[in-house]
């Protein structure tokens, strides 16, 4: 079965989502587990972690239908030194903060190097931040989500998430995210039947779909090769449909959370409905 759901508001608490989810006609869906803009949160309770589970329950969501997102201010790869400290610590907390939600992801941006070291450089100290966060946990799986290049950002190219999983010591608990958007924008132009084939086959080869854990389904403002990281509904940007009928007609793209992060959220139950109207 595809589980396509979307990013949906935990806002009031993290047990609130799986009703929005629900809600939108999802049979999977991401959340921030707290406030994505600011560096401390507000602790777990016993009582909503046991409203959030009985919630995911309800609306048949398991662990690997739920792919949580960390803080936007995290940086594992930064160049500087108390911004690394304080995500790395960040990250840390996050990674415990889904355990104890019962989940077994957790989807992050790899991080940038500020234009202040090389690419390899920031890698190999986002692969560093990565071991250390899975070495003081357990149970959650690191999802690297692919970018889009923009600003210092690294993460943008299939070598570079093989190089990070490479350099991860537990592979067991090292995933990847695809993002339609970044991809597209990247370089990767995904938007024939004949292209999608070989950047999937290249994919394979590089990285592993072994790895692949889930998907955000977005559509793209900026343009082939562009760098702009800037989603749009489907069918609105410059990527176009086909990319999606071809990802809803794949089998390798079965029971894993395909999350839709479209800019206006007005139209996530349509567009979850027209996802699921393209499956032959």
């Amino acid at each position: 079965m595809k589980r396509v759901g979307a990013h949906v508001s935990a806002s009031g608490g993290v047990d609130t989502a799986p009703q929005n989810a629900i809600d939108i006609g999802a049979r999977a869906f991401g959340l921030f587990t707290k406030n994505q803009k600011q560096w401390q949160s507000k602790p777990l309770t016993e009582e909503e972690i046991a409203r959030f589970k009985e919630k995911c329950r309800q609306g048949d969501f398991l662990p690997h239908h739920i792919l949580p997102h960390d803080s936007y201010l995290i940086n594992l790869g930064s160049p500087e030194k108390e911004m690394l400290e304080k995500s790395r610590q960040s990250f840390i907390a996050e990674l415990d903060r889904c355990r104890r939600l019962g989940l077994v992801f957790l989807n992050f941006h790899p991080g940038s190097h500020k234009k202040m070291m090389t690419e390899e450089e920031c890698l190999l100290r986002v692969a560093e931040s990565i071991n250390l966060g899975l070495d003081r946990t357990s149970g959650v799986t690191a999802v690297i989500e692919n970018t889009a290049g923009q600003g210092g950002s690294i993460g943008y190219t299939f070598e570079h998430l093989a190089f990070l999983i490479a350099h991860v010591d537990d592979k067991s608990r090292v995933g990847v995210c695809l993002d339609t958007c970044h991809t597209f924008v990247a370089g990767y132009d995904i938007r024939t039947p004949e292209t999608f084939s070989k950047i999937m086959q290249a994919f394979d080869v590089i990285v592993g779909f072994k790895y692949l854990k889930g998907m955000h389904l977005n559509d793209s403002k900026g343009g082939l090769g562009s760098r702009l990281d800037r989603h749009d509904n489907l069918g609105k940007g410059l990527l176009g449909l086909e990319v999606f009928k071809l990802i809803m007609n794949d089998p390798r793209f079965e029971e894993m959370p395909l999350i839709l992060e479209t800019i206006d959220e007005g139209l996530w139950p349509a567009e979850i409905k027209l996802l699921y109207s393209f499956i032959a």
